[in-house]
């Protein structure tokens, strides 16, 4: 399942809980990214997204570089 706006506050409680795998948080902070959403949450989605954008594994406009993983 891909996050979109109808499942996105279960992806957030999700990630909030501890309960996604690293592969489902990558995809919340991309959805956060190209939304724009991640820099109108609260500061801790906005420092995690710039980090993943800096280190080069989420790009600007919201793509995962999964090569970046490996």
């Amino acid at each position: 399942m891909k996050v979109n706006e109808k499942n996105l506050v279960y992806y957030l409680i999700a990630y909030e809980e501890g309960e996604l795998d690293a592969d489902k948080v990558l995809e919340l902070f991309a959805y956060l990214v190209k939304t724009g959403l991640a820099w109108q949450l609260q500061g801790h989605f906005g420092r995690t997204a710039a980090a993943l954008i800096e280190q080069g594994i989420i790009t600007e406009d919201g793509k995962i570089n999964w090569d970046a993983l490996m």
